[in-house]
């Protein structure tokens, strides 16, 4: 039985905010549309400073789970759709347990450090993505 998580940063309504209420509803649609789909939503949060918003504690989510489920045999193949290079000592232990690790990256924005130190790397390309989001 495969199992899907979704790791993101929660989008906060801010009163007043029209722009963080359109973000907020946006996310919530998103958010059922996942579930319809049994796929598992773990949130971190956003922090903002100078302005700019900064997801927060879902590398650190992604990493527990991965360890966590390589130790206790939970899955065979660990899909990771993120370049976020601090994965990297998760992917490790996971392939020290015997876990493959796939990462998953879009063309031209791949991660050469992840891309080197997991088990395969797939390139999706916008021509690919394109027939399912317009």
């Amino acid at each position: 039985m495969s199992r899907l998580i979704y790791y993101v940063g929660e989008i906060k309504r801010y009163s007043g905010n029209k722009k963080s209420a359109k973000l907020y509803n946006n996310q919530q649609s998103l958010f059922l549309n996942l579930r319809k789909q049994n796929i598992e939503i773990k949130l971190g949060y956003l922090l903002q400073s100078d302005r700019v918003f900064h997801e927060k504690g879902v590398d650190v989510q992604i990493a527990v789970d991965m360890v966590r489920g390589a130790i206790k045999n939970e899955y065979d193949i660990c899909y990771i759709i993120s370049s976020d290079t601090d994965l990297l000592p998760a992917i490790k232990t996971a392939k020290e347990e015997g876990k493959r690790v796939v990462y998953v990256g879009f063309e031209g924005l791949m991660s050469k450090a992840l891309s080197n130190n997991c088990s395969l790397s797939i390139t999706l390309s916008k021509s690919q993505i394109s027939k399912f989001a317009p």
